[in-house]
């Protein structure tokens, strides 16, 4: 199972990084994408990884995908292979994930008309004129969407969003447990730890 990021410079980055690593946990293979390939840098100095163009991007190879916010969502909101991705999304079912400014890229796509929502504060008023219900909540679950407001909501926005996909778990190689383990396997065996 894969899942995609999106993103570009000045994103927050406890937004990206909290979402990355979390996916990874549960067995996701996760690629970021940005307007090109290379290095995106956070607003607090990180830096990731980008994998995959926007334009390399084929949304039917994933399984989830998540918009953090900070200031990278105004950057690549009107690019139209970002929509586009966007709404493969949203009409295909697929559990989407946007926090603070990250639901600018569902505005701009035209997807949160009659949704029940909520971003950070000063992205409200824009969200209610898109049509949005919006509620001032740490999370807000509607269907497959899930939004919050900002980094110190991510405990619920990581937990709603985990509860809408399949879990594959950690696998242990047999090599990790060693004679005498508390958790032995029998040979070939994989348990989900």
């Amino acid at each position: 199972m894969k899942a995609l990021i999106l993103s570009a410079d000045n994103f927050e980055d406890s937004e990206l990084l909290v979402p990355y690593y979390r996916l990874q946990e549960a067995g996701y293979s996760v690629v970021v994408s940005s307007v090109r390939r290379g290095a995106i840098h956070g607003m607090h100095g990180y830096e990731v990884k980008v994998e995959k163009a926007f334009s390399e991007v084929d949304p039917t190879e994933y399984s989830v995908l998540i918009l953090p916010g900070g200031k990278a969502p105004a950057a690549i909101r009107h690019d139209p292979k970002v929509q586009e991705i966007a709404r493969h999304f949203m009409t295909s079912g697929k559990p989407v994930g946007a926090i603070c400014h990250g639901p600018q890229t569902l505005i701009s796509a035209g997807l949160l008309t009659g949704r029940r929502v909520t971003c950070y504060r000063t992205v409200a008023k824009e969200m209610q004129e898109s049509g949005a219900l919006y509620a001032d909540r740490e999370v807000v679950v509607d269907g497959k969407l899930v939004t919050s407001r900002e980094p110190v909501d991510l405990p619920a926005f990581m937990r709603e969003v985990m509860r809408l996909l399949p879990h594959l778990g950690a696998v242990a190689p047999d090599a990790y447990w060693c004679e005498g383990s508390s958790m032995p396997l029998a040979a070939g065996e994989k348990k989900r730890i």
